[in-house]
């Protein structure tokens, strides 16, 4: 069972959704609004948050930057938008997964289920510790990183790439590894979640695929993290 912050603004499917979730297990608080959402996740977090685009206080996708700024759980997009623009957006705001409407109680219940199992192996998977390849350094305790001296600005999401690249330095991590081990999502099909968070990270990094310097990319295999020449 999950305690699941349930943010929608139709009362009705706040509602069909509130007893789905309910009668398959879940401790579900329902809210119409970005401000209820952000103070109850500020009052007591939950385990998850299902969000919905459309509410009548403030846009989505800028309810999720400020949930982002206060809460580290795992955040599920609810939206009718299913443009690349808009889920490449939605991947860097911070967005653990995204759901398309119109969805079934038991798909929602199934993405709650495999979000929440791979955020705890991911927390399992990279141990507290310091690891450092060339000058890069990551701090996985503090969850940290400094390049060169400069602190990065990390998304929660970056980090955890980085920190499990950063600490298999040299050795080639496939696609397939980095989704079952930092997103636990095996299904194929999802590259581009991965590519997404990567660019993102080459470019606070100040390389690209053209030029990288410590992410490089195995064609056809996946990608190594290793200290410039």
């Amino acid at each position: 069972m999950a305690s699941v912050l349930l943010v929608e603004d139709d009362h009705v499917v706040r509602g069909a959704m509130l007893r789905s979730l309910t009668d398959r297990g879940h401790a579900v608080h329902a809210v119409g609004t970005a401000l209820d959402a952000l103070r109850r996740v500020a009052a007591e977090t939950p385990d998850l948050v299902v969000l919905d685009l459309g509410l009548p206080d403030l846009d989505g996708s800028d309810a999720l930057r400020m949930l982002r700024g206060i809460t580290d759980v795992p955040i599920i997009i609810a939206t009718a938008r299913d443009d690349e623009q808009s889920v490449v957006r939605l991947l860097r705001a911070g967005a653990d997964d995204y759901m398309v409407k119109p969805f079934t109680g038991a798909h929602l219940d199934a993405r709650i289920t495999t979000v929440l199992r791979r955020a705890g192996r991911a927390s399992r998977t990279v141990q507290p510790a310091v690891h450092t390849v060339g000058g890069l350094r990551v701090d996985v305790g503090e969850r940290s990183a400094v390049l060169d001296g400069e602190p990065l600005a990390l998304t929660r999401k970056e980090f955890d790439l980085l920190a499990y690249l950063a600490a298999r330095p040299g050795r080639v991590v496939s696609r397939r590894e980095l989704l079952e081990e930092v997103w636990r999502q095996p299904s194929v099909g999802e590259d581009q979640t991965i590519d997404v968070h990567l660019y993102w990270l080459r470019r606070k990094m100040g390389e690209s695929a053209a030029k990288p310097r410590y992410l490089r990319t195995v064609r056809g295999v996946g990608f190594r993290l290793v200290a410039p020449d």
